[in-house]
């Protein structure tokens, strides 16, 4: 399945500029919520705030293309034991924009994202491709800024001395800026 949406995904990053002639160029950064499921010794989900920044173009009026950096940081007490738990992602994605609007400043947008994820957990490093899917919506608040809301969901790889960080799944807040 990594090897089909692999395909897919940059398939559609090599042909996408192709059919354009418009493109709007964007960086902006981003924060919110993220809550990672890690099962073994622990059975316990890791939750707090992640800080993200982002990169990227929209071509056309409907393809958006990503490169995002986040990071996250948790610490938690189990069984009279203190853990960390560090996590540095790094995604490049595609969405599909559906406008809302007659004018083109609301739009709903789905996608798919992949790259690779370093999770640190009681200090054991694991970097492991990550794969997964977001949707959510964006509003074009002027000319140049925009702001989105979104929800994305990863699966992760990470397995060390038996913990495994199975997943992620995060709400967050995101502003650009179009130049």
């Amino acid at each position: 399945m990594k090897k089909i949406t692999a395909a897919v995904l940059m398939t559609g990053l090599i042909s996408v500029p192709a059919l354009a002639n418009d493109v709007d160029y964007f960086a902006g950064f981003g924060m919110g919520y993220q809550q990672d499921t890690i099962k073994g010794d622990i059975r316990k989900d890791s939750d707090d705030l992640y800080y993200e920044g982002r990169v990227g173009a929209v071509i056309g009026d409907h393809h958006r293309l990503m490169g995002t950096y986040s990071y996250k940081e948790d610490s938690f007490n189990r069984d009279d034991t203190r853990y960390k738990h560090e996590q540095h992602l790094f995604l490049a994605s595609y969405d599909y924009l559906m406008p809302l609007s007659q004018d083109g400043r609301l739009n709903a947008f789905a996608g798919i994202s992949m790259g690779g994820v370093g999770n640190k957990l009681q200090g054991k490093n694991s970097n492991d491709f990550t794969w997964g899917g977001q949707a959510g919506l964006q509003y074009r608040l002027t000319q140049n800024w925009s702001a989105e809301l979104r929800y994305q969901y990863l699966d992760m790889d990470y397995d060390k001395l038996g913990l495994t960080v199975e997943d992620s799944q995060r709400v967050g807040l995101a502003i650009d800026y179009r130049f």
